[in-house]
């Protein structure tokens, strides 16, 4: 199974993290042990030796008064002692008692199972303790009853006493040893945890350094996979200069030797765009030139419309002289006035063709002003009324009244709209319906002319801006080109939007005033 260049990363250092956790789980684990050992010896066995320190001393003490009561000749001062021995010393040592083999029961709670057995020889060894003192207390209350007397017999005195001394001996033999074995047990445990504590410091330099070791593994490991990398960023460098020839090829099936073919195939793409580019960049030249063409056709306009202007007139006049002239025939007659007619709408049509050009070479700079554009359309549609209802276009005015005014030369948006009238009439020859609105936005003002003609392919309505493109046979292509001029003059736009046999609309954008 081939795994992408990320998986085989993320494996290297899942490793590391792996390592790294193993190690920290372990050194947690260790220190959670160490802490119940603590615990154990902190809040177990210590206050268990002090308990049986407790019961040490007040046995100790006991044995003291006891020996104090022997000796004391007053039998007042004796029956005193032996009142307050009655009172304090058996409810001292069953509370004392019973306070160890409660604290003993939590030690059995907290300790761990290899503990359990000591700790439960620990609670008999503390109960068997509470049973002797009960003997302990019968022989004490036999010495007690003997001493009350007056004159206490000697014999009985020997018998009572010699039982009571060798019960405080056995029990003082047994705390004793009950406290040795305590204190056995703590210096075992310390010594183990410092044992274990050492042993686990190494462990954990020893994993640690294990874990480095990986980790400084997985790096390498990641930087040998990662070297094509560097391959691939000089290969994109000689790109960057323009070297497209440069291929890198990079050879493997992960994500960087995909990327460095990737990029193989880029700098191909890009070999051939730059020949495409150069192929466009000689058309633009070519495009250049013909602007440059444009720009001689509209000089030799210039010059060529003083002298049409000129044979205009001087039709005109040879017109007027034809009304006087007389013919040899009606024939000759109508033959000269059928020639001066077609000369002068040549002259005419020329003209038009020369304005055209003047236009656009050397458009007007507008005179902007705030403008009714509705007041404009509707002396616009009143002018051409006539020609559009000749040609059987109804025209629809969805014109609002509340239009605000747009910043404007009335002059050239009166071009610009009677343009577009005469080309929705022209793309209407059957006739059709010629809808105009007006829309307001928050800094413009767009007008809408949408008719039903025959439309544009999208080929058409693409170039349809361009200088000298027409799809009129008897057309000029620079009508508008001159009303997309007019509009940029004025900071605003002149769209189109169109699709074969469903019509075209052409919107407006002027600024409001």
């Amino acid at each position: 199974m081939k795994l992408s260049l990320a998986t085989r990363i993320f494996l290297g250092y899942a490793v590391v993290l792996v390592t790294f956790g193993a190690v920290s789980l372990f050194s947690v684990a260790e220190l959670h042990r160490n802490r119940l050992e603590i615990r154990l010896v902190s809040q177990g066995y210590l206050q268990l030796s002090q308990d049986a320190a407790t019961l040490e001393s007040f046995h100790t003490n006991q044995e003291k008064d006891t020996e104090r009561l022997l000796e004391e000749g007053s039998v007042e001062t004796r029956r005193a002692l032996i009142r307050l021995a009655r009172l304090y010393f058996p409810s001292l040592m069953a509370e004392r008692l019973q306070a160890a083999q409660a604290r003993a029961r939590e030690v059995r709670a907290l300790a761990p199972s290899g503990e359990v057995h000591f700790v439960q020889d620990l609670e008999s060894r503390i109960g068997e303790l509470s049973k002797r003192y009960q003997a302990y207390g019968r022989a004490a209350e036999a010495v007690f009853t003997v001493l009350s007397d007056e004159t206490p017999a000697p014999e009985a005195v020997s018998r009572a006493t010699t039982e009571l001394r060798q019960q405080e001996t056995s029990i003082g033999r047994d705390i004793r040893f009950l406290r040795a074995a305590l204190n056995n047990r703590i210096r075992e445990r310390v010594d183990g945890a410092e044992d274990r504590e050492r042993r686990t410091g190494l462990a954990i330099i020893t994993l640690s350094v294990l874990a480095i070791g990986v980790g400084l593994g997985a790096t390498a490991w990641s930087a040998r996979t990662l070297r094509p990398v560097r391959t691939l960023i000089e290969g994109v460098s000689r790109i960057g200069r323009g070297d497209y020839s440069a291929q890198l090829g990079v050879r493997g099936e992960d994500e960087v030797a995909v990327l460095a073919r990737e990029f193989d195939a880029m700098a191909r793409s890009l070999q051939a765009r730059e020949a495409q580019l150069k192929a466009q960049a000689e058309a633009l030249m070519r495009a250049e030139q013909l602007a440059a063409v444009g720009r001689i056709s509209a000089q030799v306009a210039h010059e060529v419309r003083n002298p049409l202007s000129s044979i205009g007139l001087n039709v005109e006049l040879m017109q007027d002289a034809f009304e006087r002239a007389t013919f040899e025939s009606p024939v000759d007659a109508r033959e000269a006035r059928e020639l001066l007619a077609a000369v002068t709408r040549e002259v005419d049509r020329l003209t038009e063709v020369t304005e055209q050009y003047l236009r656009m070479a050397r458009p007007p700079r507008p005179s902007l002003e705030p403008t009714d554009v509705t007041d404009v359309l509707a002396s616009v549609l009143d002018f051409s009324r006539e020609e559009l209802e000749r040609a059987h276009v109804e025209v629809v005015r969805e014109l609002s009244p509340d239009t605000p005014r747009a910043l404007a030369d009335e002059g050239q948006l009166r071009q610009v709209f009677l343009n577009l009238l005469r080309n929705a009439r022209e793309a209407m020859p059957d006739g059709g319906r010629l809808t105009i609105a007006t829309r307001v936005h928050d800094h413009e003002l767009e007008v809408a002319l949408q008719d039903t003609g025959r439309g544009m392919s999208e080929a058409e309505r693409s170039r349809i801006f361009e200088p000298f493109f027409t799809t009129k046979e008897d057309g000029t292509g620079l009508g508008l080109a001159v009303c997309q001029q007019i509009l940029k003059a004025h900071g605003g736009a002149l769209s189109c939007q169109s699709e074969p046999g469903r019509g075209t609309t052409f919107s407006v954008r002027l600024p409001r005033a």
